[in-house]
């Protein structure tokens, strides 16, 4: 699983989120969720498959941590999209309307009345 299938899921979600401030052990983790601590286990299983969290066996308990190196392309992806400059195409339906709108209040000046009042 990659990171964006790791992400897709709302328990992982919360999960990675509470490991977000610090290591935490699957009996804790599982503490806060309405699912069972072998549902806990599989949805680390696959964070770690994925790479976004470490594990560390401290006696009989398994330590999860968050690892930050694994969203870096998600931070890529992201700022990509948030790169891309918006095309002057994508506001041509704002104009269009702008100016109808515009249009029809200079032709009938009862319109914004009756728009107000409907």
């Amino acid at each position: 699983m990659d990171i964006f299938g790791a992400l897709a899921d709302p328990v992982r979600r919360s999960l990675l989120a509470d490991l977000a401030s610090e290591p935490r052990r699957v009996v804790d983790l599982a503490e806060g969720l309405p699912i069972s601590r072998p549902a806990v286990s599989k949805h680390l299983r696959l964070l770690l498959e994925a790479g976004a969290v470490t594990v560390a066996d401290r006696g009989r308990e398994r330590v999860y941590a968050l690892d930050r190196s694994a969203f870096a392309p998600v931070t890529a992806y992201v700022a990509g999209l948030a790169a891309r400059p918006i095309p002057d195409s994508a506001l041509d339906a704002l104009e269009t309307e702008v100016r109808r709108t515009s249009r029809e209040r200079r032709t009938n000046p009862t319109h914004e009345l009756t728009q107000e009042t409907a």
